[in-house]
């Protein structure tokens, strides 16, 4: 339990896609990138790196988004994993189904999907064995 190792949210922006911006197609990043246009695709972290994803007001992801720390204000419409930790603030508008670890949720944040625990799907696929001669 104690020997579990969690990667540090990003404390600085590497990336900016700035107001007004419209990316049509996925993206794939590392470290941290703050989304102010418009994604229409997939935002995912490049696979066993850190990266930390911020989503302001004005901010929308029309895809799937799968990274290590989220913060949302904005608009997704689109499966969520964040394997770390997620924060929805207020304004945060999501529309489809969140995996989490750690999750924040503010007032006002709306989420129209399922709220599944990743601890809790990897516990419900272990199977349990009994011990010998246990009825």
């Amino acid at each position: 339990m104690f020997n579990k190792k969690h990667s540090k949210p990003q404390n600085r922006i590497d990336t900016l896609i700035g107001a007004g911006t419209i990316i049509e197609g996925n993206i794939t990043f590392t470290g941290g990138m703050r989304i102010d246009g418009q994604v229409n695709g997939n935002v995912v972290a490049v696979q066993g790196k850190p990266a930390t994803l911020v989503l302001s007001e004005q901010g929308s992801v029309h895809g799937d988004i799968n990274v290590t720390h989220l913060v949302v204000n904005g608009v997704i419409c689109g499966s969520v994993a964040a394997s770390e930790y997620l924060e929805l603030h207020a304004k945060a508008r999501v529309t489809g189904d969140v995996h989490y670890k750690t999750l924040e949720i503010q007032v006002g944040a709306i989420l129209e999907g399922r709220l599944v625990h990743s601890e809790a799907a990897e516990q419900a696929n272990v199977v349990a064995f009994k011990a010998a001669g246990a009825v």
